[in-house]
């Protein structure tokens, strides 16, 4: 054989082969920014249309339903849209919706955390053994009421994470330990009442009353958003990668202000901005920061994605899965002295009811999804919303609890039955 007859490695004789032709039915991933710094306002179309056919709903079916049940109450009750009713409905929904947010973390994993009712009662009941019996500072006492929640999250962290016990297990026993431990901490008495002008006494009670307080914390979260989105713009613009054009971010602004400036003239034809509602609009940013704008939030969202890819990536799983019950624990306890707060006590009862439910609910309803590494922390903003609007609705048609349990587990059976349908919808679009 002739040396122009051997075959050279890696050479061929055959035209190159372009790539095959997506599925007629695919759905092909676009970032939104790059569509509409394209398309303009067609680009905000075809890419609800594609998040529509893909299955990524987001908190569209949130917003349709609160705004269909405002909607219904409203016409049933002039009241209810009233200044006075929303702003008790805003404060009503602080205590489980600080719960709620800890929750969205353990969500977000894939997992559970029963033990946050029992753990907020126990927090309470320590904050009012050291502050009222023991005479502690109330500034301490309320240091060690959420350093307690944050351990006792650590605790069932490191048995999930460490040792293998199912977070389900691991937190149901915590629920009925921890309750009992409440029971013990009280006492005798079963009730202790707490100062209602000290500082737990005036999360629920204070209220702003200068119209200026609510104007300003209006303006200050509309320039503060602002600023972010235009920084970021810049940043990814600097880096060569799609930003959100500059129009995009006026228009986003705009539709903030619009609701921020409102919320702030309700609150003033009440009695003002509620200090409860100002921190838990706090504590959202803060924690919807954490999970969209750090490392540490990222690994939150892959370790819900895939356990083993996550940790093939590097990522300390163990850490990770130990901190998000520790915050689950620490956001329970701010829960539950806040809750605590509106009855100037913590009793017997602190944490039991359906607060555990509501509070799982609230992250649910509000987006966050059941199977791991989709939602936010506005989820638990959004789902108390519907939650305390079904709750304030129906009371003031005087329905009894029963029912409005009923119609929120409805509402939950749903969002839940949404969740696998446009988690399944995804998967066949290859986006799960």
């Amino acid at each position: 054989m002739s040396t122009k007859d051997t075959p050279v490695v890696g050479k061929t004789d055959h035209a190159p082969v372009d790539a095959p032709a997506a599925a007629p039915d695919a759905v092909t991933a676009v970032d939104p920014r790059l569509l509409v710094r394209q398309e303009g306002f067609k680009g905000y179309v075809t890419e609800f249309r594609r998040k529509i056919r893909s299955g990524e709903l987001g908190s569209i079916p949130v917003v349709i339903g609160l705004i269909i049940i405002w909607a219904i109450f409203q016409s049933m009750d002039s009241a209810f849209l009233g200044a006075e009713n929303l702003s008790k409905l805003a404060v009503a929904m602080v205590g489980p919706g600080l719960i709620a947010v800890g929750l969205v973390f353990v969500l977000l994993l894939g997992e559970i955390d029963l033990s946050v009712g029992s753990v907020s009662g126990l927090a309470a009941a320590v904050f009012a053994v050291l502050a009222v019996n023991e005479g502690v500072g109330e500034v301490w006492a309320l240091i060690a009421a959420l350093l307690t929640g944050a351990v006792i999250g650590a605790l069932h962290g490191f048995f999930f994470a460490k040792i293998g016990v199912p977070a389900f297990v691991i937190t149901l026993a915590g629920l009925l330990a921890w309750s009992g431990l409440m029971l013990e901490v009280l006492g005798s008495s079963g009730t202790i009442n707490l100062d209602s002008d000290g500082l737990v006494g005036n999360l629920t009670r204070y209220h702003f009353s200068d119209v200026a307080a609510a104007y300003g914390a209006a303006a200050l979260a509309v320039a503060a958003f602002f600023l972010s989105a235009f920084l970021d713009s810049r940043r990814r613009e600097a880096a060569g990668v799609p930003s959100r054009p500059m129009s995009e971010i006026i228009v986003r602004t705009a539709v903030l202000a619009v609701f921020a400036f409102a919320a702030a003239w309700i609150f003033n034809q009440y009695r003002g901005l509620p200090l409860g509602v100002l921190i838990f609009l706090v504590v959202l940013v803060v924690a919807d920061f954490v999970l969209r704008r750090t490392s540490y939030g990222r690994k939150v969202f892959s370790l819900g994605g895939s356990v083993e890819a996550s940790r093939r990536a590097g990522i300390n799983v163990t850490a990770i899965r130990i901190s998000v019950f520790s915050i689950a624990g620490t956001m329970a306890a701010f829960g539950g002295l806040y809750i605590a707060s509106r009855i100037a006590a913590a009793n017997q009862s602190a944490g039991a009811g359906d607060l555990l439910m509501l509070a799982i609910a609230a992250a649910v309803i509000g987006g966050t999804s059941l199977f791991g590494g989709r939602g936010s922390a506005w989820s638990a903003l959004l789902g108390m919303l519907v939650i305390q609007s079904i709750s304030s609705g129906l009371a003031l048609q005087g329905v009894e609890s029963s029912v409005q349990n009923m119609i929120t587990a409805a509402v939950l059976a749903i969002t839940a039955v949404i969740d696998s349908v446009s988690r399944k919808t995804q998967k066949t679009a290859g986006r799960a």
